[in-house]
C-alpha cells in the first residue's frame, strides 16, 4: 500500500537522537488522521524492517509500542543509546522531538512523486 511506502521514506527522515510523533508522521505522509495507521504499520513491520520504530512515540513523549520489540524495555534502551533520555517512561518532546521543516516536508512530496506513491 502506497501508504505504507510513504512511512518508509519519512522513517528514514528521523534524525539520530530525535523522536517523531505518530500523528506527525501521518501527517507527512499525506494522511493527517490516520496516526492509529501509523502504529499498525510499525507494529506489523509493514513500513519496512529498517524502518527506525524506536524513534517514534505518542503526542505526549510516551514510549507506547512495546510490544513492537523484542523486550518491554527495548525502545528505552535504543533511544538512550542514541542520546535521548527516557524518564518514566517518557521523552522531553519539546528537546528531543523532531521538529521537521517545510523543506522536509517538500523533500518528502517529491520523493512520493518520483516514486508513483
Amino acid at each position: 500500500m502506497d501508504f505504507y511506502r510513504r512511512l518508509a521514506l519519512a522513517g528514514e527522515k528521523i534524525p539520530c537522537g530525535r523522536v517523531a510523533t505518530y500523528g506527525q508522521l501521518a501527517l507527512l505522509c499525506g494522511k493527517p488522521r490516520c496516526s492509529r495507521q501509523v502504529g499498525r504499520a510499525l507494529k506489523y513491520g509493514l513500513a519496512g524492517s529498517a524502518f527506525p520504530a524506536y524513534r517514534v512515540v505518542n503526542s505526549r513523549g510516551i514510549l507506547s509500542g512495546a510490544s513492537s520489540f523484542d523486550t518491554p524495555d527495548m525502545q528505552k534502551l535504543l533511544l538512550e543509546a542514541e542520546g535521548v533520555p527516557v524518564r518514566d517512561n517518557r521523552v522531553d518532546l519539546n528537546t528531543f522531538g523532531w521538529e521537521n521543516t517545510m523543506e522536509d516536508a517538500r523533500s518528502l512530496q517529491k520523493s512520493f512523486e518520483e516514486e508513483g506513491i
